[in-house]
């Protein structure tokens, strides 16, 4: 059964970006999309489980520190380590390849944990593994249109958002089959999630949002956004 829920997660991901790229005339709805996505994720998901995995070790105080910590990390890594400027639109193209590859190295590693989520809850029981794998499973759909997106915003060509979604595909299964052979402790997965909520807070309200927007009408991505938020809140909440 793991390795039919890892191949299943695989498909959905896949999936996910498939239709991004067919979609792509409608860049800044998907990117609205996305956005919410993100931050729905980081709010409904990664974090009620960091605080629930690592409040063991750590007051929530120090696991909420640890995503502000992800945050300005991605912050310092964006505007100071990858010199993003607005204004030379040669280097821009090349400087946001990188940003892309950055976005989307941090979307893929995210659905390794989940894959490594899903082989640990798999050793509580089969039960507690399904429940895990159902709420994997019902957002790696987004997570295939995120990544795609990651790349194509920023002038990442196709083939490269194609190499991108593959990994983000492979991802889940590599973490399954991680858990195999070792042992992770919760705390130190908890702590790991809250520092992705960070990361992912600033990817949707410091990239993702303002892209949607950019030169398109904003009460359309405005309720893309408030889309992707709500329907990360309901796979979540009925799926966990």
């Amino acid at each position: 059964m793991l390795y039919a829920i890892a191949i299943a997660a695989f498909l959905s991901t896949l999936l996910g970006g498939l239709f991004a790229l067919r979609l792509r005339d409608r860049l800044h709805l998907i990117l609205g999309f996305s956005a919410g996505a993100i931050v729905g994720v980081a709010f409904f998901d990664l974090l009620p489980e960091a605080i629930d995995l690592a409040q063991s070790a750590f007051n929530v105080s120090t696991i909420l520190t640890t995503t502000a910590l992800g945050f300005a990390s991605y912050l310092v890594l964006d505007r100071m380590i990858l010199l993003h400027r607005h204004g030379d639109h040669d280097d821009e193209h090349e400087q946001c390849t990188v940003r892309g590859t950055v976005g989307a190295g941090s979307l893929s590693f995210h659905s390794f944990l989940d894959g490594v989520g899903i082989g640990l809850a798999f050793h509580v029981s089969a039960v507690v593994g399904v429940i895990v794998a159902v709420a994997v499973l019902t957002h790696d759909f987004s997570d295939g249109i995120n990544t795609i997106n990651m790349i194509t915003k920023h002038g990442g060509e196709r083939s490269c958002a194609l190499r991108w979604l593959l990994i983000d595909a492979l991802a889940p299964m590599a973490g399954v089959v991680l858990t195999l052979f070792i042992t992770i402790q919760q705390t130190q997965l908890g702590l790991l999630l809250a520092l992705f909520a960070g990361f992912f807070l600033y990817i949707g309200a410091s990239d993702l949002i303002p892209e949607s927007h950019h030169r398109h009408p904003q009460h359309w991505t405005t309720v893309s956004t408030l889309i992707g938020i709500a329907t990360l809140y309901v796979i979540i909440h009925f799926a966990g």
